[in-house]
């Protein structure tokens, strides 16, 4: 009740401002959508893939902060045991689309302004390093494309385009606070004259929290479970001639959570540069893009032991993971005919290291030193075939191939025993990934569209040699893991009206090695379990999106039924035909917008059938559905006010079982307001 009468007041206020009558909106017009999924820009009415927008507008009237969460607008994105970025650890962010994935590391490829945005290290992604405030739109492109993104987009790729200087003097400031003591203050600062450009991105946020270990069996030692970041990032640009530029973008992050109990916390320190630029000659539909980028990170972790009766906490393992990766992306586009032309290359070095304390009783009793280093190269090509007015032809190729070397494991007794080194062997690996779509426009309403692809993953360092624990299960590093390899097929029908559009496609999906976290044995006290490859796993699935636009209103919704099983492990037949772990059968989303020249009001909801957090499907997370709102109202031009409750029905559900229940945020409330001057 408490929480219903502050939204009250709040709306209440908003009623009492004073301003200019609102402007009528006119009736919304069917407008072309340029897409960059396949690299170069296309309508996406010419695109042969699942492909979804997110303009910048939509993203500032979601009830989530945090870009994560905006995205789960997206049927069929999933992050690992369905938790919020805000109260989750990072190292459970990974993405995946499709029903594909069933551990930590992510299977999507996240890029930001072209740069990957996956943890170099582990595949994660760290979602407070791209606030809402620097995003000008995201497309969300649903199927395999290594054949382009590489090892990262084995189900998928997020393409994040930044906001970037205008003309003069652009200036956005968003201030908010609310429950779970939440304070978060961002700006955009924008400067353009001439030849050159700046951006300046400021972002300090924190929450306490919630409880997130369910209070059926709740403890003393469980705590809130929160953050306090902090983002610097700015972008210098020198036009060159006026067809070409080049920037430079340094940023940095830092980050301290908890994670539910007293000694469990997290630290992230990452520093990044990125050297980039484009050339474009219109005439010749010339482009040349590349980015050259690196870094240097510091995560730092702690781990514990819990008892039966959660009165009592013992330190376990203290983890420094220090990491450092450099890398090259480029590519050049021409047209020749009725075809566009794409070529490129990529390559990127990584070097990291889990230094780890291990502790008995609460004393430490071993040092644990393992990690190495990984290159990888990729090439790719890509034809863009428009064939009359009614048809486009897409083929591409990749090939990419990577090393793991300098591979090793130390490990030394405090108490002044002989040093363990093992040295790993040098492995190499590589991956052919060729991708075919096509899409035939029946009549300028309707259209079909269909594509085959094979697409990849290599194993990651972390999951290579670094182990962590959460509760009570242990999770063990596999140093003889091969990458996952999944062959693609779909095909649609896209239908667009003026005021309607749909899109339903049906997808196959089989996977050859997946890897994912095995059991090795179980006790009341302690679960073991390891990164296995296990055998072939399938999702089969339909995918569906539909919006309707009328005047003021909009209205969207997007379903997603997925049947992901695995099919084959000679080594361990019992988990054969079980479900694949953190993979729900159902999804559905839904999102309802009014918008005049000063009122926005929009609801959001999404729901998902049961999924398993683990590979016996022994720990189930049952069906789940929450509803958002997010009011605002604008004023004197240049400010708005805003209100935004999320889980409005304070709906109880299931994030994990570790094997202890932990549940998803009660309703949370956020009040805010906005200033932008241009």
């Amino acid at each position: 009740m408490r929480l219903a009468g502050v939204l009250v007041l709040i709306l209440a206020a908003n009623l009492m401002i004073t301003g200019q009558e609102p402007t009528p909106t006119p009736d919304v017009v069917r407008e072309e959508v340029t897409v960059t999924a396949n690299r170069i820009e296309t309508r996406i009415g010419e695109t042969p893939a699942s492909v979804v927008v997110l303009s910048r507008e939509s993203i500032g009237s979601s009830a989530a902060p945090s870009l994560d969460d905006v995205l789960r607008r997206s049927a069929g994105f999933s992050i690992f045991r369905r938790s919020s970025s805000r109260s989750a650890n990072p190292t459970t962010q990974g993405v995946s689309l499709r029903a594909v994935g069933a551990s930590g590391a992510s299977r999507t490829g996240v890029f930001f302004d072209g740069v990957p945005v996956n943890d170099p290290f582990g595949g994660w992604v760290q979602w407070n390093r791209v606030p809402s405030v620097s995003v000008e739109d995201v497309e969300i492109l649903r199927g395999g494309v290594s054949s382009l993104y590489g090892d990262a987009a084995l189900s998928g790729s997020i393409n994040i385009a930044p906001r970037k200087a205008e003309d003069g003097t652009t200036w956005f400031l968003d201030l908010f606070g609310g429950s779970q003591k939440t304070v978060s203050g961002s700006s955009f600062l924008g400067w353009k004259n001439r030849d050159w450009a700046f951006d300046l991105t400021g972002v300090k946020s924190q929450t306490r929290g919630y409880r997130p270990v369910d209070e059926d069996v709740r403890g003393p030692v469980d705590v809130f479970s929160g953050f306090r970041s902090s983002l610097l990032s700015a972008r210098i640009t020198r036009t060159i001639t006026e067809n070409s530029a080049i920037f430079l973008r340094p940023s940095y992050f830092g980050e301290v959570r908890t994670n539910g109990t007293g000694l469990q916390t997290n630290r992230t320190h990452i520093g990044q540069i990125v050297l980039g630029g484009e050339v474009r000659l219109e005439k010749r539909g010339l482009k040349l893009s590349w980015r050259t980028f690196g870094g240097d990170q510091v995560f730092d972790q702690v781990f514990s032991a819990v008892n039966a009766a959660r009165n009592a906490e013992s330190l376990n393992r203290i983890q420094r993971v220090p990491v450092q990766n450099a890398g090259f992306s480029g590519y050049v586009s021409f047209l020749w005919g009725g075809h566009t032309i794409l070529a490129g290359g990529e390559a990127r070095n990584v070097r990291g290291a889990s230094d780890e304390v291990a502790f008995a009783n609460g004393s430490p009793t071993t040092a644990i030193g393992p990690g190495g280093r990984q290159s990888t190269y990729g090439l790719f090509a890509q034809d863009f075939i428009r064939i009359g007015a009614r048809a486009v032809v897409v083929g591409s190729l990749r090939y990419d191939r990577w090393h793991n070397y300098r591979a090793f494991s130390i490990s030394r007794p405090l108490n002044g025993s002989a040093v363990t080194l093992i040295n790993f062997p040098d492995r190499t690996e590589s991956s052919l990934s060729p991708q075919v779509s096509v899409l035939y426009n029946i009549s300028l309403t309707l259209s079909l569209f269909a594509g085959a692809s094979r697409s990849f993953r290599s194993p990651t360092l972390n999951e290579l040699y670094r182990g962590f624990r959460v509760g009570n299960v242990v999770t063990n590093p596999n140093e003889h893991l091969k990458a996952e390899r999944a062959n693609n097929i779909e095909a649609g029908i896209g239908f667009d009206r003026g005021i309607l559009s749909a899109r339903t496609n049906i997808f196959w999906i089989g996977i050859d090695e997946p890897v994912s976290n095995i059991t090795l044995s179980a006790t009341q006290s302690l679960i073991t379990r390891q990164r296995q490859n296990t055998g072939k796993a399938r999702s089969v699935g339909v995918e569906a999106d539909a919006a309707i636009r009328i005047r003021r209103f909009t209205v969207s919704a997007g379903y997603l039924f997925a049947h992901s099983t695995v099919t084959a492990f000679p080594s361990n037949p019992a988990i054969v035909g079980l479900r694949t772990p953190q993979v729900p059968k159902h999804q559905l989303t839904f999102q309802a917008e009014y918008r005049t020249g000063k009122w926005n009001i929009s609801l959001q909801g999404r729901a998902a059938g049961e999924q398993f957090d683990d590979d016996l499907n022994l720990f189930r997370l049952e069906p789940f559905g929450q509803i958002d709102i997010f009011v605002s109202r604008r004023f004197a031009k240049k400010f708005e006010s805003y209100v935004a409750v999320e889980n409005i029905f304070n709906s109880t559900y299931s994030v994990g079982r570790t094997p202890i229940r932990t549940v998803g945020s009660p309703a949370n409330v956020r009040a805010g307001i906005r200033w932008s001057y241009r």
